[in-house]
């Protein structure tokens, strides 16, 4: 079983690192300037030292897990490949699992490579001779939060790409989701009066950080395990065959 998860998973990665139309050198470097290099430049010692950049980490899987996640079944449906996937000898938990675990690697490993930059660029402009680091907390919050936010994208990807016709049909419908996910919070709180914006950032400045990164933890853990509980409910290799 394993052996052949690995087997779809480095099919789906060698695929993905192919550089076709999804996001390609240029995409993949603008993610590792942005969030390697030019904001922890910017935001200086606060990169490592503030809470708010778990909000930079949680983002960068969601956009490049999708960038990929996409193209799991709804690519093999429109390139007719589909069909000889399915007729393999494969188990299905093999395929499904297979083409999820690519996506959150590619996904996860390149916002890790980012974290990885962004931690060399910090102390070499700012570090004045010490190490910076991020508090155990926020590093904790960082990996795990990266990761089961990646895990979130790819398995809402894979429910979305069973689905779709075309790879640009998910592309755009999880674009759409990622835009409502990020956008409505940020505008939502822009749009509240200013009284009431000062008192949601004071509640913020006081939260226990440890406890609000095991918090978010432990609901995106759960949000995970819902979404891939389905897209294993909606994996019937017969239903995808006829469709």
């Amino acid at each position: 079983m394993l052996t052949d998860v690995w087997t779809v998973m480095r099919k789906e990665l060698q695929e993905a690192f192919n550089f076709g139309d999804r996001v390609g050198k240029f995409g993949i470097l603008f993610m590792i300037l942005s969030f390697g290099i030019l904001l922890p430049w910017q935001m200086g010692k606060s990169w490592v030292e503030s809470p708010i950049t778990l909000i930079y980490w949680s983002w960068v899987p969601l956009f490049l897990v999708n960038a990929v996640v996409a193209d799991s079944f709804a690519g093999e449906r429109e390139r007719h490949t589909l069909e000889t996937l399915l007729a393999s000898r494969l188990a299905d938990q093999a395929i499904l699992f297979g083409k999820l675990l690519a996506a959150l690697a590619y996904g996860v490993g390149l916002t890790w490579v980012s974290l990885l930059v962004g931690l060399i660029t910090i102390n070499l402009v700012h570090g004045e001779g010490r190490l910076l680091f991020y508090p155990p907390a926020v590093a904790l919050g960082v990996i795990g939060i990266s990761l089961l936010s990646g895990g979130l994208a790819a398995g809402a990807g894979i429910l979305v790409s069973l689905r779709a016709k075309t790879v640009q049909q998910a592309t755009q419908m999880l674009s759409i989701a990622v835009m409502l996910l990020i956008f409505v919070p940020t505008f939502g709180l822009q749009a509240l009066p200013a009284a009431w914006q000062e008192r949601l950032l004071h509640l913020i400045a006081g939260w226990n950080v440890p406890q609000a990164v095991l918090t978010a933890i432990a609901v995106l853990a759960v949000i995970d395990s819902v979404l891939i509980g389905a897209a294993m409910r909606r994996f019937q290799r017969t239903r995808l065959i006829l469709e």
